[in-house]
């Protein structure tokens, strides 16, 4: 598990809501859905770069604050009518700690 980088625990979240995690180039957002799924995804909305992390969390979705353009968690596709991605990223949950993959990281910062 040492190759992991633990970025907190699930109860740090709140139900349908999320939490930011900063890399050297730019935030992840890390969400909990109603039932207990954790994903993380770019925090910056391909439309209009609003912070995904403080849209609002329904199902397994995230609508941008700014221009509701929906978002699967999973696969990070815009849903609807919509037409753009954003990145997804690697979690794992262990022990009731989420940890990311080093790989989102090292990703991000490229």
């Amino acid at each position: 598990m040492s190759e992991w980088i633990e970025i907190g625990s699930v109860s740090a979240i709140p139900r349908r809501g999320s939490r930011c995690v900063s890399t050297p180039e730019g935030k992840i957002a890390v969400f909990r859905t109603q039932d207990d799924a954790i994903y993380a995804i770019e925090n910056r909305c391909p439309h209009r770069n609003g912070p995904l992390s403080e849209g609002i969390v329904h199902g397994s979705s995230v609508t941008c604050p700014l221009h509701n353009w929906v978002f699967d968690l999973a696969s990070g596709r815009a849903l609807g009518a919509d037409e753009g991605q954003v990145r997804t990223y690697t979690v794992q949950v262990v022990d009731g700690r989420i940890f990311i993959a080093p790989e989102a990281v090292q990703v991000a910062a490229e």
